[in-house]
């Protein structure tokens, strides 16, 4: 008797009832590279000239946000072309327009903080080098205050990102352990479809 599988690709894309493992793959990763960014970011204002990470570690975190804007890119195109799972909570109309609004306030974030961190990496003039593969151009002249702008509008953005990320964590928590549905499991695992 030969038992036939589900095809893979039937568990990468979502349903409507599910998220599919590159939603859920780009979700998580994603959510862990950008608090791990804020964090760094916190840790390396502070840091003294003669520390060891005082050079590399800025490099790090100018290179991990250009592949952060370009997956961000990626996600946003991959999440037009997918079907959006349905809600499986009990919440009203107006609780599921805040939630969509907050999702997509905290890609506006990111993309922010993308753009405020390029303008800052690139404010001499220079562009910046990704992990030795490509440089990312200065597409604008060297210019001194538009970088300490934009490394104030970071510093900002970066702080409300993570706080909209600490109510979306609180949100799914809620969900899970007190309206005890599906929100949090679906972005965890996928189901075997049949």
């Amino acid at each position: 008797m030969q038992i036939e599988k589900a095809p893979v690709t039937n568990n990468l894309r979502n349903s409507q009832q599910q998220y599919g493992w590159v939603s859920i793959v780009l979700h998580w990763s994603l959510a862990i590279a950008l608090i791990a960014m804020y964090f760094a970011g916190d840790y390396m204002v502070d840091l003294d000239y003669y520390d060891t990470w005082y050079h590399r570690l800025p490099q790090i975190h100018k290179e991990v946000g250009v592949v952060i804007g370009a997956l961000m890119i990626f996600r946003l195109l991959w999440n037009a072309l997918q079907t959006s799972p349905e809600n499986v909570g009990d919440d009203g109309p107006k609780i599921q327009f805040i939630a969509k609004a907050a999702h997509y306030f905290l890609y506006g974030l990111v993309f922010m903080l993308v753009i405020s961190g390029y303008l800052i990496s690139t404010a001499k003039g220079q562009g910046i080098d990704v992990f030795g593969l490509f440089e990312l151009p200065a597409f604008l002249p060297d210019n001194k205050d538009r970088g300490e702008l934009a490394g104030d509008l970071h510093e900002w953005i970066g702080l409300g990102f993570i706080a909209l990320v600490a109510l979306h964590a609180l949100a799914a928590l809620l969900h899970h352990f007190f309206y005890k549905d599906r929100t949090l499991k679906r972005m965890l695992t996928v189901k075997k479809l049949n």
